[in-house]
Order: C-alpha cells, then sequence, then structure tokens
C-alpha cells in the first residue's frame, strides 16, 4: 500500500481538516496516512504549534490500523535539541519527522528573514541550520522537506541551485545517510511549482550517489484537496532514482509497493 506519511489534522495549529475527512480521502484513493502533527518550541506564539500528547493518542487511538498511523513533525533547533528528543521518545508515536521551520528565531514563511539580505545568505543560513540539528536531534527517523524554503522565500527564483548550494547539501545528505534515517520527497510543490521536478532530481540523484537509499513520501496536507497529492508520480520519481520508498511503523522502517 502507498503511504502518505505528512499530513496534519486539527491537532495542528494551522489544519482544520477532521480525521474523519482526511481517512474519506485516503480510502477513495486506496492509500494509507501517517499523521505528523506539528510541535514547534521555538515558535515565538507559544499558544501555537503544540498540542496534548496524551490526548492525541487518546482521540486518535481507536483509529490506528494498518491505514493510519500515528507520528509528528517536529520542528528542530538546537535550543531545544533536549526537549524536542524527550517528546519523541516518550510518547509511542510510529513516525518522527524532523523539519527546519524557523531560524535564527524567525519563521522562514515570514518576510522578515528575507527583508534586506540576499538569496545566498538566507538559504545559507537555513540549510547550516539543518546542518546543525542533524548533528544533534538523533531522534527522528526521517528529514522533512528539503525544498521548503523555497514556498516562501522572497525572490524572482526561489529554486535551490545545487551547485550554488553544493557544500550545503551534501553535507546534509552526508549526515542523513550516516545517521541511517529517510530523506522525505514532499510531494506539495511537485503539485504546485512543478518546476521544482528539476531541483529535487539532482538533490536526490546526489543522496543515492552518497550512499542514500530511504525515502518517505509526503503531501504535506492540511486540507482533503491535497490529500494524496501527486503520490503515484513521487514513487515514479523514487523508483528512477533507485531509492527505496518507506513508511514508518512503530519507528522502523516498512517498505512500500
Amino acid at each position: 500500500m502507498l503511504v502518505d506519511s505528512h499530513i496534519h489534522t486539527e491537532v495542528s495549529t494551522d489544519s482544520k481538516m477532521k480525521l474523519e475527512e482526511a481517512l474519506a480521502c485516503a480510502d477513495k484513493l486506496g492509500i494509507g496516512l501517517t499523521l505528523t502533527e506539528h510541535v514547534d518550541l521555538g515558535y515565538p506564539d507559544k499558544t501555537m504549534f503544540n498540542f496534548d500528547y496524551d490526548d492525541y493518542f487518546a482521540r486518535y487511538g481507536d483509529y490506528r490500523s494498518d491505514k493510519l498511523r500515528l507520528g509528528v513533525e517536529i520542528g528542530m533547533e538546537t535550543a531545544y535539541t533536549d526537549a524536542n528528543r524527550k517528546i519523541a521518545e516518550s510518547h509511542p508515536f510510529d513516525y518522527v519527522l524532523g523539519s527546519i521551520h524557523i531560524v535564527d528565531g524567525i519563521d522562514i514563511y515570514q518576510e522578515e528573514f528575507y527583508r534586506g539580505r540576499p538569496k545566498q545568505l538566507t538559504y545559507g543560513r537555513y540549510f547550516q541550520s539543518m546542518i546543525d540539528c542533524l548533528k544533534s536531534d538523533t531522534y527522528i527517523d526521517a528529514l522533512g522537506h528539503i525544498d521548503y524554503i523555497s514556498r516562501y522565500a522572497r525572490y524572482d527564483n526561489t529554486e535551490i541551485d545545487y551547485n550554488a548550494f553544493r557544500d550545503y547539501i551534501d553535507e546534509v545528505l552526508h549526515l542523513v545517510v550516516e545517521r541511517e534515517i529517510a530523506l522525505e520527497l514532499n510531494t506539495r510543490r511537485l503539485y504546485v511549482a512543478p518546476q521544482s521536478a528539476y531541483m529535487l532530481d539532482t538533490i536526490f540523484r546526489r543522496y543515492e550517489e552518497l550512499g542514500g537509499s530511504l525515502v518517505t513520501i509526503g503531501s504535506d496536507a492540511h486540507k482533503t484537496e491535497a490529500v494524496g497529492w501527486s503520490i503515484k508520480d513521487a514513487m515514479a520519481l523514487v523508483d528512477r532514482w533507485g531509492l527505496r520508498p518507506v513508511y514508518y511503523e512503530n519507528r522502523r522502517p516498512r517498505d512500500m509497493k
């Protein structure tokens, strides 16, 4: 079964999607889901991007099955490594996805992160933060959306040129390989920005060259129409790259077919 391993329901601050709605969409598509509700302990508004973990498992535990797994997306910041590790290791998550959303205390969704700064600098800070976190945040199962910054950057061309950031990207990929974690292929930009496929192709081929193997596929859906976005196209890409598409159950990779 194909599994969309990046889904946000109303448990996440920025989603209103009901679990039952997500499951109905998945059933129509014939796919499984892994929930990845948001935790960003460093978010400036401390009332946002966190949730009651015990309530999460109490509310959704009865839905857990071969079609639904319960995970978490943790926003990595070195200042919160210990606290994030405790969250990951103290609860029965199937999957822990680590992502970079905040750099230097600023949500990279915000225009403030780009104001008056050249692309080389902001993207360099983004990748350096990713590197620093991968060195310390050894509790994660996968690195989420390596191209996240391309969604929100305030530049004419937001795509990541591998050659311009080769040293950063190679260090990220080396760390993913060394940690034996997966690299997420996030399908959101495949769907809304098809030109991103060329950039992703370069990065994932380099990942394979460096000894990488595991890839998770996730739509990053916050609404029903996004569930399962481009999942079959993503599977075709992973196959072309010679990589192993997986989902996680009880923190262990399982093959997708």
